[in-house]
């Protein structure tokens, strides 16, 4: 007795198990988060160091290389990525996958205290951090009010708005775009410091000294216990004035007889527009593994409250990935469900008993339900993988029932009674049923379980698939059998007819058995024309997304003062704003240089999201982005970037090298002729960016007559034009907040090099002019210096209009630098052709051991190691459809294309399996002779290979048609699938039983050799 049979007879424990997994999988689908892609928890560990006033090319050798020479020690270190910057450096400390996050904090921390005595000692303590929220925003607004001014609005922003969001569950960050930062400036006046002999470093020592509170614990008096503090701060700005600053030699100043206190806000780094309006912006981040879309409604929540609080807000929203993430949900759901009935109405076609269908329809809910309660145990989501993969399956999870119930109609129609025929067809068929599944299993699991980053990816998709097939199975073989006996109604005995189609199919298959060597050499012509598709096939990464916004990046060159960003920005919004589909131009003027905020705000840097229409109302988003690029190619003066920030999009090289002078001059030829490569856009390179300097080069003999330090002139020169360093400056305590205070002279005389150098300057006798003892002037020299595991590195990156990676990435390396590459000179993949190469590799290794693992379960259950190769055999069969499919749609051979492939190796051994399993039973079971067998097989298992074939094509089409929404990711897989679905079941029903002949003649031979080697002995 099987499964089957207990099920038939036992019907109480089996309804009740499959009442409580739907109920399970409603529950746990109502648990499930809403996510875009899966949570990738790389470990890697974030250092800044800040020594400020100093310059990139000094920091580079004083601080990075021995940081980074520490971190390399670090057990499980993958890549060291470096940025050195005005007086800052950020390192990435990228480790394996599987290194534990604390860990890898531990140990870098334990390296940094190492390094600490090797660092100057001006360098602030290094900030040491990992990643707890999201990469990108999933929201952004823009902030607008009738009643407060852009420093009211700021703070409120800060305050009130940003507590209230942070405050909301699944938010991880909220981010001020724009908008000023209030703080008190002292601005000195150089001719009052000559007069009274004092020094700016004086002043900002002396105010920090007495501009303070500090507490002294707790002390007795009077037999009780008190809290002892020292105040010594005023209240408001103006009565910072008069406050008496002791100089140290016996003489005090007060402060408004050297400087004017102003109380405004921080020299400006950034500015947010909409549609040329200035505004304050936000940026929400959620946190790992929350609930997109609930958190947006959250957030939509929290900010209608404010509103309602303050009725002069105008909150606009102005980019949502959410709503992209929403878009694709809903997508999946419809047609998941759309090609579930598909499926199930080809089913019908061919039974044409609605009973009969019914049972098979079952499966589908039946084997996603339970996928839905164990997906929260694993910490799935729904997204785009996770749907994909119900989606595309959803033809499978019907295949065992659909088999069932094929055999169970077989037999209905021999005159046997309901329970007979279900208890003879499902025993019949169950090895087959058990193959089909396993192999499917077996494909699926090395997918799920591939090394690296491919791996955090496809995890999701790879294990959803395998619970929802083996709920199939599970289905399959209890449940089907049970409805089929309850539910079907017993046939009269009809003899087995065959059709004209049969007979037709019938009659080829007799031919191939005929002509064997002709029949393999058409098979083996068509796997090698299949091979003769690949070079014609472009190869990408990801295809291009539409997910409603278009990202356009400005970049000017280094020392621009923020409002000609601004004003660049400007021209560019006017540019863009009668572009057809282009809703609203949000512009954030002061774009971190890194991409991540680590960095602070560049403002040479700005960012334009232009959001899009409704989908129905506007073209397609790659051609509006080629409409903008071409509307940006007639604006000089600055480099641009468009896309909509998804992988696929662009391209980055990195060339790596310790002489600069060659990695500079290699770069720009490389640039030069990257250029001249149709598809690729807007390419830039970081070799030429070079920032003014205003160096102050000592005098050493001078400077040592009059007792004159180097590190006073930095000191003075640094305080003086920037003020002193955050964390030593004095602060303004208000009600709500702390103010800095900031010393340093006046605007017009930070850019007079005659009244920069009369600063004083503290010596041995007194202070002395700055021009006296050092020259000034203004030079050049680099703004940003990156590194790559300890080397300096140059980044060149291109969009990709209309080109695939793959192709981009063979014609540059077909140019003649590529070709000559200096020596001293290596390229480095990263970013997408990177991530590209290493998913490549992972589903190579996939295929292979799924093909591995598929040889071994066949061998298992059909205690055979020749027929699995007949069975093995219709995987090739399926590649020239696939490959075909693709280059008539005009697809890339990218990821999606790729999982396609791996499904494919699976499903098409379905045919494979039933004819062979078949002609085993007809002539182990049965004494058939084995062409007879095979005919017999054939004749008995074609119409199921179609209708589960025909049910895989239907489930897949409203995917492959890409209806409803963006179906850019999905769309190449279903392509891929149904092409080679169809080449596979069309060849397979001829070759396969050629196959079969073939290997049996040779297992004959080799067994008759064995036993006459052991006669022999």
């Amino acid at each position: 007795m099987n499964f089957a049979t207990w099920s038939i007879r036992n019907p109480t424990p089996v309804m009740l198990l499959f009442v409580l997994l739907a109920v399970a999988g409603a529950v746990g689908f109502v648990r499930l988060p809403i996510q875009n892609l899966p949570d990738i928890e790389l470990p890697t560990v974030n250092v800044a160091l800040a020594q400020p006033g100093v310059a990139p090319a000094q920091l580079e050798t004083s601080v990075a290389r021995p940081v980074e020479d520490a971190l390399a020690s670090v057990a499980g270190l993958r890549h060291l990525r470096s940025q050195v910057g005005n007086g800052a450096v950020h390192i990435s400390a990228e480790f394996e996958i599987g290194t534990p996050l604390s860990e890898a904090l531990d140990e870098v921390k334990a390296a940094l205290d190492r390094t600490r005595a090797m660092l100057p000692g001006d360098v602030l303590p290094p900030a040491v951090s990992a990643d707890v929220v999201g990469s990108s925003p999933i929201l952004t607004y823009a902030v607008e009010s009738a009643t407060l001014d852009e420093a009211q609005l700021s703070w409120f922003v800060d305050d009130v708005l940003g507590k209230a969001l942070r405050e909301v569950s699944g938010v991880g960050q909220v981010e001020r775009l724009g908008g000023v930062q209030r703080e008190v400036k002292v601005e000195l006046d150089p001719v009052r410091l000559v007069a009274l002999d004092v020094t700016a470093t004086e002043v900002s020592r002396a105010l920090a000294a007495v501009q303070m509170e500090s507490s002294a614990g707790g002390v007795r008096l009077g037999g009780g216990e008190q809290a002892l503090r020292t105040l010594a701060t005023v209240a408001t700005a103006d009565a910072l004035g008069a406050a008496a600053l002791p100089l140290g030699d016996g003489r005090w100043v007060r402060l408004d007889q050297v400087a004017t206190v102003v109380d405004g806000h921080r020299d400006r780094d950034q500015a947010a527009l909409l549609d040329g309006t200035q505004v304050v912006g936000i940026h929400v981040y959620r946190t790992r593994g929350s609930d997109e879309a609930a958190t947006a409604v959250a957030v939509g929540r929290a900010l209608e409250t404010v509103q309602q609080r303050y009725p002069s807000l105008v909150v606009t929203a102005v980019a949502s990935r959410v709503d992209y993430t929403l878009e694709q949900y809903r997508g999946s759901m419809q047609m998941l469900l759309e090609g579930a009935l598909l499926a199930v109405l080809v089913v019908w076609w061919f039974l044409r008993d609605w009973r009969a269908t019914a049972v098979a329809a079952m499966a589908l809910p039946l084997s996603i339900l339970p996928t839905f309660a164990l997906m929260p145990w694993l910490g799935f989501s729904l997204n785009t993988l996770t749907l994909l993969a119900l989606a595309v399956v959803a033809g499978i999870l019907v295949d065992d029932a659909i088999v069932e119930i094929e055999n169970i109609e077989t037999h209905r129609r021999r005159g046997k009674s309901v329970s007979q025929a279900t208890a003879d067809a499902v025993s019949e068929i169950a090895l087959a049923v058990m193959a089909t599944t396993l192999t499917l299993v077996v494909v699926f699991l090395p997918t799920a379980m591939m090394p690296g980053i491919a791996g955090l990816l496809f995890a999701q998709f790879g294990w959803t698939t395998v619970v929802a097939v083996l709920a199939s199975l599970l289905v399959a073989r209890l449940l089907t059998p049970l409805l089929a006996v309850h539910w079907l109604r017993p046939l009269p005995a009809q003899p087995h007819l065959q059709g004209r189609l049969m007979r037709r199919y019938l009659a080829i298959v007799q031919w191939a058995l005929a002509h064997r060597r002709m029949t393999l050499t058409a098979a083996v012509a068509f796997l090698a024309g299949s091979f003769v598709l690949l070079p014609l096939l472009p190869t990408g990464f990801m295809p291009a997304a539409d997910q409603g916004y278009v990202e356009v990046g400005v970049e000017l060159p280094p020392g621009v003062a923020l409002a000609d960003s601004v004003q660049a920005a400007e021209r560019v919004r006017k540019a863009l704003e009668d572009v057809p589909g282009v809703a609203k131009i949000f512009a954030r003027v002061g774009e971190p240089g890194d991409g991540d905020g680590a960095s602070g705000p560049e403002v040479r840097r700005a960012l334009l999201t232009l959001t899009l229409a409704p989908r129905e109302r506007r073209a397609s988003q790659q051609v509006i982005e080629a409409l903008v690029r071409e509307r940006l190619a007639a604006l000089p003066g600055a480099r641009f970037s468009v896309g909509g920030g998804n992988l696929g999009t662009a391209m980055t090289l990195i060339l790596a090298s310790d002489d600069g002078r060659l990695l500079r001059s290699t770069a720009q030829t490389l640039e030069q002729q990257m250029r001249g490569i149709p598809g690729l856009a807007n390419v830039s390179s970081t070799a030429s960016l070079e920032q003014p300097e205003l160096t102050v080069r000592p005098d050493p003999r001078r400077a040592a007559e009059l007792g004159v330090t180097t590190a006073a002139i930095a000191e003075t020169a640094r305080i003086a034009l920037g003020g002193d360093i955050d964390a030593n400056l004095p602060r303004l305590n208000l009600d709500t907040r702390q103010v800095l205070i900031r010393v340093l002279v006046a605007p017009a005389l930070r850019t007079d090099l005659e009244a920069i150098g009369r600063l004083r300057v503290p010596g041995r006798d007194g202070a002395v002019p700055l021009h006296s003892i050092a020259t000034l002037a203004m030079e050049s020299g680099p703004s940003q210096i990156d590194r790559f595991d300890r080397q300096r590195v140059v980044t060149l990156s291109a969009g990709l209009a209309g080109i695939p990676l793959g192709d981009a990435e063979a014609a540059v390396a077909a140019l003649p630098i590529s070709q000559a590459m200096p020596a001293g000179v290596r390229p480095i993949e990263a970013g997408d052709s990177e991530l590209a190469g290493e998913l490549a590799g992972g589903f190579l290794v996939a295929i292979g051991a799924g093909l591995l693992c598929m040889f071994c379960v066949l061998v298992l259950l059909f205690k055979d190691a020749f027929q699995p190769l007949t069975i093995l055999s219709a995987v090739p069969l399926s590649l020239g459809g696939a490959l075909l499919a693709l280059l008539v749609t005009g697809s890339a051979l990218d990821v999606p294309a790729m999982i396609g492939l791996v499904m494919l190796m699976g499903i098409v051994t379905k045919n494979s399996i039933l004819l062979v399993d078949h002609a085993v039973q007809a002539t182990r079971q049965h004494g058939m002779r084995r062409g007879a067998a095979l005919l017999d097989a054939c004749s008995h298992r074609a119409r199921p290979i179609l209708m589960t074939s025909l049910a895989m094509v239907a489930g897949m089409l409203p995917i492959a048609a890409g209806l409803g929404a963006d179906a850019s990711f999905r769309q190449p897989l279903a392509i891929t699938v149904i092409g080679g679905l169809a080449t596979s079941t069309v060849l397979s029903l001829v070759v396969v039983p050629v196959l079969f002949t073939c290997i049996d003649d040779l297992r004959i031979r080799l067994r008759g050799g064995w036993r006459n080697m052991q006669c022999a002995r």
